[in-house]
């Protein structure tokens, strides 16, 4: 993923937008990077690798080498950013968050007329310089991103620092993920998380609509471009990526958590799916809240059976190799012997996506004397690698558990019942499930809908993305 933060202001803003990046380390680990602005200085930046040590520890020199009135920064999962761009619009620095589809045939249609850029390892283009190149295709900021954003196959939102101190905020097309603007007595910011403002001692303006984009000025915000009408925002914000505190569309992410992990409960009362439990608990971090939502809608005691060590190590999902997120996974877990041994647990994790590190988890549970490991995923089945946002390091659909036990059981004449296989009610449903119960070791497993999930968001269906489930994106 990825996420972004800047500042125009009346005075020195440095200290603001680094906080504000920090509050958005959540969103990725790859790189970090800043650019500021100063009416003597101009345009400044620094990028620095956070694959080994947070952001906060590569920039806390920041404010020795840099100083502006206005500044952005990001957090990075893809390539190094932001970029300092000089074309006729004036140089700028400018960020993104998304992914891109149709670089090469992009790439080629900048290259037309003797375009060029700056070849990366192996020669690939930094998709950021790409969004400004098609920017740059336009005669005003506004024409350049509207364009840049029709052309391209994915999402992208858009952060710009001008060589006047102004910062361009825009959404993208279809607002798959969030721009928040704030404001207070000094200036405006733009930003992917809301709180990361308010702690800031900025006021909440507003959310963004899909495609629109806004130029902000210590003075005030102008409306560059109008929001679109049609929203695909992604569903799977809430269900895992976004923080606890977070809140996109006017609904809270832990809050959503909550309901989400109740309406599980809900239905497995209805289905006579009520296990003996000792405990339920949740894979930390982000299926702690649906946890609580299930344990508090059957009246189960909630218990945390291991505790993740969180002080030195990162996120288990970012490294680029399996076996360092396994590795790293497990020398994370500690478990509480007292919770487990002899204990029959049922865990509700946000999503299962290739299994192999909740294979992981469950072998550990049992191995500290766990009776019985039950599962369920706040999030249906995922049958598809997203193809719109770059949280997950899937690289393929057959990377997924659902589609590698579909072939295993029926070979690839199952992708064509995907639907079916989805649906836990039916045949092919109960057997895909089954299946994955015996292949990971579970007691029982139970997959949310997506009906569910829409319910807990309570956000018009139509409205979200989840592609990720069933293709419609």
């Amino acid at each position: 993923m990825g996420g972004f933060f800047g500042i125009t202001s009346r005075s020195d803003c440095m200290a603001d937008v680094f906080f504000g990046v920090d509050y958005h380390s959540h969103l990725g680990t790859r790189r970090g990077g800043m650019a500021a602005y100063d009416a003597k200085i101009g345009l400044q930046r620094k990028i620095h690798s956070i694959e080994n040590a947070p952001f906060r520890t590569k920039f806390e020199h920041i404010f020795e080498e840099m100083q502006g009135t206005a500044a952005i920064g990001c957090i990075s999962d893809t390539d190094p950013q932001p970029m300092l761009i000089r074309s006729h619009l004036g140089t700028y620095a400018i960020s993104t968050v998304g992914i891109i589809n149709n670089t090469d045939d992009l790439i080629e249609t900048c290259l037309t007329g003797g375009g060029y850029f700056d070849a990366m390892t192996g020669g690939r283009v930094n998709t950021t310089e790409l969004v400004a190149a098609l920017i740059n295709r336009k005669p005003t900021f506004a024409e350049g991103i509207t364009y840049a954003q029709s052309v391209i196959d994915g999402t992208a939102n858009i952060l710009i620092l001008t060589d006047e101190g102004k910062l361009i905020a825009a959404r993208d097309r279809l607002g798959r993920i969030p721009v928040q603007i704030g404001r207070d007595e000094n200036g405006w910011c733009a930003s992917f998380e809301r709180f990361a403002y308010e702690k800031l001692g900025y006021s909440h303006i507003c959310e963004l609509g899909p495609g629109e984009i806004v130029e902000l000025t210590p003075d005030g915000m102008t409306q560059l471009a109008a929001p679109g009408e049609e929203m695909k925002v992604c569903a799977f914000l809430w269900s895992y990526y976004g923080y606890p505190t977070s809140t996109y569309e006017g609904v809270n992410v832990e809050a959503m958590r909550y309901r989400n992990g109740a309406a599980i409960a809900e239905r497995d009362m209805q289905q006579g799916r009520t296990m003996e439990l000792d405990y339920v608990g949740g894979v930390p971090d982000s299926g702690t809240p649906h946890a609580i939502g299930y344990a508090n809608r059957t009246g189960r005691p909630f218990a945390r059976a291991f505790i993740k060590y969180t002080p030195t190590w990162a996120r288990s999902f970012t490294p680029a190799r399996q076996v360092d997120r396994a590795k790293i996974a497990k020398m994370k877990q500690i478990p509480v012997h007292e919770l487990i041994a002899g204990k029959r647990l049922l865990f509700v994790d946000d999503s299962i996506v290739r299994g192999t590190q909740l294979q992981e988890t469950v072998d550990f549970l049992y191995e500290n004397g766990a009776k019985e490991v039950h599962m369920r995923s706040a999030c249906p089945p995922i049958m598809y690698g997203c193809k719109y946002l770059n949280f997950s390091r899937s690289t393929g659909d057959m990377d997924l558990i659902s589609r590698r036990t579909i072939l295993e059981l029926e070979g690839e004449e199952g992708f064509r019942h995907i639907e079916e296989y989805a649906d836990g009610s039916t045949e092919r449903g109960k057997k895909m499930r089954q299946a994955i119960c015996e292949k990971m070791k579970f007691a029982s497993l139970g997959f949310q809908t997506v009906e569910g999930v829409v319910g807990a968001i309570g956000i018009d269906k139509c409205k979200l993305c989840t592609y990720c489930w069933n293709g419609k994106g």
